[in-house]
């Protein structure tokens, strides 16, 4: 079976599918919102010491706190990946006329807020290195806002949303695996490059069952986690190995793709129990200490900014450019004004940029705990803002993607 019919087989469903998604995400964006709130009222109340003391306390090699963000981030960054390749391969991401206009914006959505960062970082050779923070959107608390407003934001702009987060993504894969390894095994290295190449030569002979890549991807997280780069990345490669092949169960039933069965396997796991987990383990910070000074330090001006400010320039600045000069038509039935209130909701960037932080300042926890204060406070003023445009803008024009 050729690839184009493959893809074929599964392309009138990628719709539908991409409702599916586009309705858990914003539930699990409210859950994940829920669970943020929960970590910051734990923290400051006289839980406090044990909500602390648990994730800082080891089982086995390793922290409580690590294995969320080591070993269940794996997850997510393995869900991540395979929407990418499908978007890119059979969804909204697989023609130049359907990128062009999340490409745009998603580029300039991540270099503005990375230059808002360093001008107010630039200075601090120490604090320069969270530059990437601001970077990614969180495309479930992004979701979760819009979820609030019903049939106010056409469908067009949360699929552009929905696009723009994945790119983002794509580009955080890509920052985190060049920019934020250290200490690494030359060995371990290749032997996790053997077992990509077990993985891409399963995919090459046709091997349809889920089983052993999950076995073979098992093996790859550790050895990604001991050759130095961050053990999240070996979800992705994982995700690249995984087929979009399907075999047809019949001629009028053709079967689900390898890809397509494990992403929805995963996606209720990651959305409604890994994301929040993660959030309420790296939410948590503690306002006992809280001065005036650190909420005015440079570091945390320069994420809380880059999220709000910078993205705002960045998205709806690139996406206005690029609509004005026809290299990209504005999403079907949406105004100039809802894409500024989308554009503000892309200054969401609660777990990417989370995750990033922690990578930046691994050794440091209070630099770790600015970076936090300024992600929730740029976050929450993004959020607010980007709903309140969304919600005064009027309703939106007829729909062709409705």
């Amino acid at each position: 079976m050729s690839s184009q019919d493959d893809f074929s087989a599964t392309r009138s469903r990628s719709f539908s599918a991409l409702r599916n998604f586009l309705s858990d995400s914003a539930s699990g964006g409210l859950i994940l919102m829920g669970a943020a709130a929960l970590a910051l009222i734990v923290a400051n109340s006289p839980l406090g010491p044990t909500y602390f003391g648990i994730l800082s306390s080891y089982l086995g090699p390793l922290s409580v706190l690590h294995w969320i963000n080591d070993l269940l981030m794996a997850g997510f960054f393995l869900l991540v990946g395979l929407e990418i390749k499908r978007e890119m391969l059979d969804g909204q991401l697989s023609t130049w006329n359907r990128r062009i206009l999340p490409s745009i914006a998603a580029a300039g959505g991540m270099a503005v807020p990375a230059l808002v960062f360093l001008a107010f970082n630039a200075g601090d050779p120490v604090t320069a290195q969270g530059w990437a923070i601001p970077a990614a959107t969180d495309i479930a608390f992004a979701l979760g806002v819009l979820s609030l407003l019903g049939s106010r934001v056409p469908v067009s702009l949360k699929i552009f949303l929905t696009a723009l987060a994945i790119i983002d993504d794509l580009g955080a894969v890509i920052i985190i695996a060049l920019f934020y390894t250290n200490n690494l095994s030359l060995p371990y290295l290749g032997f996790s490059a053997l077992a990509m190449i077990v993985l891409i030569a399963m995919n090459r002979m046709g091997v349809l069952r889920l089983a052993p890549y999950l076995i073979v991807g098992a093996v790859l997280w550790y050895l990604v986690l001991r050759s130095g780069v961050h053990a999240t990345i070996a979800g992705v490669l994982l995700a690249l190995a995984i087929p979009l092949r399907v075999r047809r169960a019949s001629a009028d039933e053709p079967s689900h793709s390898p890809l397509h069965r494990l992403e929805h396997g995963l996606h209720g796991w990651v959305t409604f129990l890994i994301i929040p987990i993660f959030g309420f383990a790296n939410a948590g910070v503690s306002f006992s200490g809280l001065t005036t000074d650190i909420l005015t330090d440079h570091l945390t001006l320069g994420v809380a900014l880059g999220l709000l400010a910078g993205k705002l320039i960045g998205v709806f600045g690139s996406a206005t450019l690029a609509i004005r000069f026809g290299l990209a038509d504005m999403p079907a039935g949406a105004s100039g004004r809802q894409l500024l209130g989308v554009s503000f909701l892309c200054g969401i960037g609660f777990t990417m940029s989370l995750f990033i932080g922690l990578l930046a300042f691994a050794d440091n926890p209070i630099l770790q705990e600015e970076v936090k204060i300024g992600i929730i406070g740029g976050s929450l003023l993004a959020g607010v803002i980007g709903w309140s445009v969304l919600r005064f803008s009027g309703p939106p024009a007829r729909d062709s993607a409705a």
